[in-house]
């Protein structure tokens, strides 16, 4: 049976006495970092929606909204019976265990909560957001696959790789799948569009592309994923990946009704804009 060896990088890039930086920790700072860049760029178009201050604000709350959603979501979608009986492992989020759905969830609250207070459309936020975050899941899933962790199902097929923790059969790398189709075409898609005034106008439709753009994506490569161990399959032979997606599909394709129905927003001019005239 052909396959490939599995790349034995150290999951810790960078070790200096007792301090220990992962590839996992620096896959999130290279995707936050990134894309509040990526953001501040989209923002320099129509319809401006946000000043370079408000996305610098807009970056910490989007970080708590990540890191506490992704880690309350791993522990109540995926393992809550381990977690009861050892809370205190609930803060070692350095030991692993985040889950993209209960980011998402976090993310969207912490968009809401920010767009209240400043007086912006939260689809609006959620559109620049949406344009950025597939370069966090790209390095994100890169991450996954250095780790040796979320491998997929066994296979035949001649880029089958043997992981570490995976057996000695050789599995998908489902983790470069998801790198692909939820990071590298999912980015090139939303930056495209993203070019066109009237979809830029219309505060939702890249927010709906990405919500349901990797609903969908995460759905096609659960068929080739290892489900988690302590789950299984579920209702249907679906994983909790795909059950936690499906509602993202219908949610992206409402979103973008919604705003294709909408009224076109109208061009921001912050403080600043208004001073240099």
């Amino acid at each position: 049976m052909l396959s490939i060896a599995f790349p034995a990088i150290d999951p810790i890039a960078i070790s200096i006495g007792p301090i220990a930086i992962r590839w996992y920790a620096l896959a999130y700072i290279a995707g936050l970092l990134l894309g509040w860049k990526y953001v501040v760029y989209y923002c320099t178009k129509t319809p401006n929606i946000m000043s370079k201050r408000d996305v610098d604000d807009l970056l910490f709350w989007a970080t708590l909204g990540v890191i506490l959603g992704g880690r309350l979501g791993y522990i109540l979608f995926y393992n809550l019976d381990y977690y009861l009986d050892n809370p205190v492992n609930i803060l070692k989020v350095w030991q692993g265990g985040m889950a993209f759905h209960g980011g998402f969830m976090g993310v969207i609250l912490a968009i809401i909560l920010f767009a209240r207070k400043r007086g912006i459309s939260a689809m609006a936020v959620l559109d620049a957001v949406a344009v950025a975050a597939p370069i966090g899941l790209f390095f994100g899933r890169i991450a996954n696959f250095i780790n040796g962790e979320l491998y997929g199902r066994a296979t035949d097929v001649a880029w089958g790789v043997v992981f570490p923790n995976g057996g000695p059969v050789p599995r998908h790398p489902s983790q470069l799948y998801e790198a692909v189709l939820e990071g590298l075409i999912l980015f090139v898609v939303l930056f495209v569009l993203s070019r066109k005034a009237f979809v830029r106008h219309h505060p939702g439709i890249l927010g709906g592309i990405f919500v349901g753009g990797y609903g969908i994506s995460r759905i096609i490569v659960e068929f080739f994923r290892e489900p988690d161990q302590q789950l299984g399959f579920l209702v249907g032979g679906a994983t909790m990946g795909q059950l936690l997606s499906i509602p993202m599909v219908l949610v992206g394709v409402g979103c973008i009704v919604y705003a294709v129905k909408s009224k076109p927003i109208e061009t921001r001019v912050h403080p600043k804009e208004t001073e240099a005239a």
